[in-house]
């Protein structure tokens, strides 16, 4: 791929012509998803911004690698689930996220772009994902992979930091997003405003609650978790972010692209999108 034109992996940055002859030549689409929610006060709200560099940073390797690879503009309005009444945020309904995604596909689909990747950088967005992505698996034979990356991440924290650390580092405000954000976008964090620590737990009529929709009930036989509808509270850290880094951020970064390769590299070799996996036909079923 000589190319200029071949190189640009942002399909934003494509005229139509270019991205019609690459996607019937076979080019896959990566569809960055995040959220645009309060991360604490050291860290910018768009986390959408992380998902759409690395979606980016995948297809360039890919491309290095011999399969080219685009990268659709990213989604930056999430799933709501915990943050939504947060000054700055901006969340959709689950309803919503799911008529959105169909649309997107429903664009994307009858051009030929049968080789799509979700990188989904917000938790609530996954259920949408998969609602979505198994009604077009189920109706068009096509097989929509989503890869977590806070939650692949997550897994790769401890042996980064160590089982210790990485447990005391991990949570929402912290790693592992706070280390990729510090290593992909040093100029947007503000150190100096850091929370030392997660938030402590508030009292829900004698519920421990945290941030994320849960309760502890201390029993006789250990702290029990409980479901709760709640949005966060005062702070939305629940980590300790002092914790993180641009070096476990690089790590990390680096680690989140190889892994994506790997995904594209094993799909293709084994003709993703030149055939359908096995799928039920619904009665009466059609497009999304």
């Amino acid at each position: 791929m000589d190319d200029r034109h071949e190189s640009r992996v942002l399909l934003g940055e494509l005229t139509s012509t270019d991205a019609s002859r690459r996607i019937a030549a076979g080019a896959i689409l990566l569809l960055p998803l995040g959220s645009q929610e309060d991360q604490g006060p050291h860290i910018p709200m768009g986390d959408h911004r992380c998902a759409e560099r690395i979606a980016a940073m995948i297809a360039q390797a890919a491309i290095r690698a011999g399969i080219d690879c685009l990268v659709v503009p990213a989604l930056p309005f999430g799933g709501r689930d915990f943050f939504g009444s947060r000054p700055g945020g901006i969340a959709l309904t689950q309803e919503t996220l799911r008529a959105v995604l169909r649309d997107m596909f429903g664009c994307l689909l009858p051009h030929g772009a049968t080789r799509m990747i979700v990188i989904n950088g917000h938790g609530g967005n996954a259920q949408a994902i998969h609602d979505v992505t198994q009604e077009i698996l189920l109706r068009q034979g096509v097989l929509v992979p989503n890869l977590q990356i806070w939650r692949i991440a997550a897994g790769l924290l401890p042996a980064i930091l160590g089982a210790d650390m990485a447990f005391r580092a991990q949570g929402h405000g912290a790693d592992p997003l706070a280390s990729v954000a510090m290593h992909l976008f040093p100029d947007l964090i503000r150190p100096g405003t850091m929370p030392h620590g997660p938030a402590p737990a508030r009292d829900v009529f004698g519920l421990r609650a945290g941030n994320f929709g849960t309760g502890h009930l201390e029993t006789d036989l250990g702290a029990v978790e409980i479901a709760l509808p709640l949005e966060i509270g005062d702070s939305a850290v629940s980590g300790d972010p002092t914790l993180s880094s641009a070096g476990t951020g690089a790590a990390l970064t680096g680690q989140l692209v190889a892994i994506g390769v790997a995904l594209i590299a094993t799909l293709t070799a084994r003709g993703w999108g030149a055939s359908s996996p096995a799928a039920p036909a619904r009665q009466g079923s059609s497009a999304p």
